[in-house]
Parts: structure tokens; C-alpha cells; sequence
């Protein structure tokens, strides 16, 4: 049995996406912000009172990156773990630390001091952004030359930070995120978390 916990104005986005390039079967449970977010049922499930969550089999998984990770693992059927599995982490913590952090304090304008830079662990966003491009220039995907969940995961930070202009449109970006684009599981999920939008 495997819940997905969400609410489509969400980081859960991407988790959805996920399960469709997983394929196995799940129940979806919009929680909404606020009240229902905050209440005691839902804090049962994660105390940080936010989503995405996923209960599989009993066991509770939050945070994006984990979650990604978790599915991969859960379902090797689905091919989404890279044979070089030292490219996985490395990417999937990448985005985790260095690219969460970096666009985040540029979109709360956090400015840190050049000389303070190696007080942080991604230095200054556009070192994130360099080495970023620099990985896509090499190969067509995060990890190579094939498509995994890394590419869920990285992919959807830089498409969404494309879409939000809160990571530069550079040309390798875009060549990325249109071949992403084309996923079939991607169209899926999105057409699944438009009809849970709030009408009007």
C-alpha cells in the first residue's frame, strides 16, 4: 500500500511525477495549507507539518530528495537507479544541499559576502549553476547518457527555477529540460495535479 500525502501547489509536484515514472499503484491525499496541514492527523504523519509525504507499507518517508530516493529503491522494476549509483548520489545530494540552498537565499535576496563564501556549502549560486551546466554539456542527462530518477529530481528544480526566473534560462538548461519535457509520466502527473487545482 503506498499513500502519497500532497497538495498541488506543492514540492509534491515533483513526487507525483515519480510515481508515474514508477508505475506502481498509489492513493492520492490532498492536504491543504493551513488548518488541515497543521492538525493533528497529518502532524501524525510528519510534525514538520508540510508535504509531500509517503507512507509505504507503514513506513513514513518526507523530503523530496528521500522520497525520489526511496521510490527508486522500492521499485527497481522501474529502471531509475543508474548503474553509476556514485553519479545518483552525488547529483541527487547536489540538489538536495548546494541547489535548494543557492536558490533559496536568491530568492529571499540572502546575499552572502564573497569573502564569507566558504562559510556556505554551494559557495554562491552561480558556482551552482557552472558546475550544473558544466555536467549537461557532457552528457544529455544528470548522471550520463541515461534518463533516472537524479533527473526527477534536478530536473524539476531547474525547470521550475526556469519557469520562476529563479535559476538563469542558459541554453543547456533549456535543451534539458525540453528533453524531460517529453516524458511521458511527466504529462501525466501534471494533467493529475491541474484537475486538483482550486477552481476559479
Amino acid at each position: 500500500m503506498l499513500t502519497f500525502y500532497t497538495n498541488p501547489q506543492s514540492r509534491g509536484r515533483i513526487v507525483h511525477w515519480m510515481l508515474e515514472e514508477v508505475g506502481a499503484p498509489y492513493e492520492t491525499k490532498v492536504i491543504q495549507y493551513g488548518p488541515e496541514m497543521k492538525a493533528a492527523p497529518y502532524l501524525a504523519i510528519n510534525p514538520m507539518g508540510k508535504v509531500p509525504a509517503v507512507v509505504h507499507d507503514g513506513q513514513v518517508i518526507t523530503e523530496v530528495a528521500a522520497i525520489i530516493t526511496y521510490l527508486a529503491d522500492a521499485f527497481p522494476q522501474a529502471g531509475l537507479i543508474p548503474s553509476n549509483r556514485a553519479a545518483f548520489y552525488r547529483w541527487m545530494f547536489f540538489g538536495a544541499g548546494p541547489i535548494e540552498a543557492a536558490v533559496t537565499n536568491a530568492a529571499l535576496a540572502v546575499e552572502i559576502p564573497p569573502e564569507r563564501s566558504g562559510m556556505v556549502g554551494y559557495g554562491s549560486l552561480k558556482a551552482v549553476l557552472n558546475t550544473l551546466e558544466a555536467q549537461l554539456l557532457k552528457a544529455p542527462y544528470i548522471c550520463g547518457d541515461a534518463f533516472s530518477a537524479a533527473d526527477v529530481y534536478v530536473g524539476s528544480q531547474i525547470g521550475y527555477g526556469m519557469r520562476f526566473n529563479t535559476i538563469e534560462a542558459r541554453p543547456a538548461f533549456q535543451d534539458y529540460w525540453q528533453r524531460l519535457s517529453q516524458r511521458p509520466a511527466l504529462g501525466r502527473s501534471t494533467a493529475l495535479n491541474d484537475a486538483l487545482l482550486p477552481k476559479g
